[in-house]
């Protein structure tokens, strides 16, 4: 006998074969009660159907089907075990849905060469200039000649003045593009953010990833370059009016610094060149810039630790009135004080007018020389008294000094 095996005798199994089918004559007598307020049975609406949509297959009763595998079951569980291993039950088994593969993050590519950021004037002088602003809370736009950066909110008017010593050739064009200011980042093109992508915007002819746009101008061309991948945005050069001496573009910035998987708080370099109508190189300028919340705050705390950077002798004096005292620059104790000016011996006469004026500045005069008399008496009583201290105090360690005595005893080893 087998462990954990329990033999059934012939008429126990005998039993439960009938107790079984005693369970389905019951089951299928209530399948067959009439169902109240005149409700049809299943068979009586499956008569109903046609004969098209009748399966061909012949489908088995499930109650036939539970009674013989409850039979089985009793009989020799190892066979129903086999049984419950069919591959016909495993094939109507349900499927687990198999989880989709994530979808990995856009790569754009790399430009191949980096544009140059040198300042170059050319033939015609090209420069840039910007409105003065200050630094207030309210201002959108404002620029930092100490830095040479441009600090901005999203989606503004930033002002940039183009002069020129002598007008270019008809059919010049300056052209406006982004790229980042850090040697480990340059070889990325400047995009904007996936967020600021899907936003709608008002200008419909410039592409969402564009970050630069120009503001105003019908003639701007957005231009995606297919060597270097990069973006770039193109007007047509206007001499200035009567009466100026510069022309102006208004651009806009319309992703922020701070953004990420866009410029992700990596400093950009903005780079405007002037170019004939054939694309040759006339003139060339750059300019940092800073897309923030608040350009005022971020231009102040950038131009504060530039100056701690270059030192305090390139600190500005402090202004007019303010009551905070300047340090000096050597604090070492080793540095020689300076003597004072010896009394002058002149003396010079007055005349006073009234006699109450004329006691009150004798007065006056009276105290000062017993300043000076004062003054001239501490040196020499400072003196005699600081060696006298000296003297007291050797006296006294002297004085209350113990003597110290050798003590001879036997040599020990």
């Amino acid at each position: 006998m087998l462990p954990g095996r329990v033999t059934r005798s012939p008429e126990d199994q005998s039993s439960q074969t009938a107790f079984v089918a005693t369970v389905m004559e019951d089951l299928q007598s209530d399948l067959n009660i009439e169902l109240p307020l005149s409700q049809e049975t299943f068979s009586d609406l499956w008569k109903l159907l046609p004969e098209q949509a009748v399966l061909t297959t012949p489908v088995s009763s499930p109650i036939n089907d539970f009674s013989d595998v409850v039979v089985k079951w009793l009989e020799s569980p190892e066979e129903a075990a086999q049984t419950s291993a069919d591959p016909t039950l495993e094939a109507l088994a349900p499927v687990a849905p198999t989880l989709a593969a994530p979808v990995p993050a856009t790569s754009y590519p790399l430009s191949s060469s980096v544009p140059s950021q040198n300042t170059y004037r050319g033939d015609y002088g090209f420069r840039l200039g910007f409105v003065q602003s200050g630094t207030t809370k309210s201002v959108t736009c404002t620029y930092s000649p100490t830095l040479n950066k441009l600090f901005c909110q999203l989606a503004k008017t930033c002002p940039v003045q183009l002069w020129v010593d002598s007008p270019p050739p008809p059919g010049t064009r300056v052209r406006a593009m982004a790229i980042y200011k850090k040697s480990q980042h340059m070889t990325e093109v400047v995009r904007r953010c996936p967020h600021h992508e899907r936003c709608s915007d008002n200008d419909s002819t410039a592409p969402p990833q564009h970050l630069i746009r120009v503001e105003g101008n019908s003639h701007a061309e957005y231009l995606d370059d297919s060597y270097t991948f990069r973006h770039s945005v193109v007007v047509p050069y206007e001499p200035p009016e009567v009466g100026s001496d510069f022309t102006t573009i208004h651009y806009n910035y319309m992703c922020n610094s701070s953004c990420m998987g866009g410029m992700n708080r990596r400093p950009i370099v903005t780079i405007i060149t002037l170019e004939d109508s054939s694309g040759n190189l006339l003139g060339r300028n750059s300019f940092e810039v800073r897309v923030c919340a608040c350009p005022g705050r971020d231009r102040r705390t950038e131009e504060e630790n530039f100056r701690r950077k270059e030192g305090p002798c390139s600190e500005p004096p402090p202004p007019v009135g303010s009551t905070k005292r300047v340090l000096p620059t050597n604090t070492s104790s080793s540095s020689p004080q300076p003597k004072k000016k010896p009394l002058d011996g002149e003396y010079f006469t007055l005349k006073i007018r009234g006699r109450e004026r004329y006691e009150m500045l004798r007065t006056i005069n009276e105290a000062f020389e017993f300043k000076d008399a004062q003054a001239e008496k501490e040196p020499e009583e400072s003196k005699a008294h600081s060696s006298h201290l000296k003297s007291k105090k050797g006296q006294s360690t002297s004085r209350h000094k113990k003597p110290i005595f050798k003590r001879e005893g036997p040599d020990s080893d």
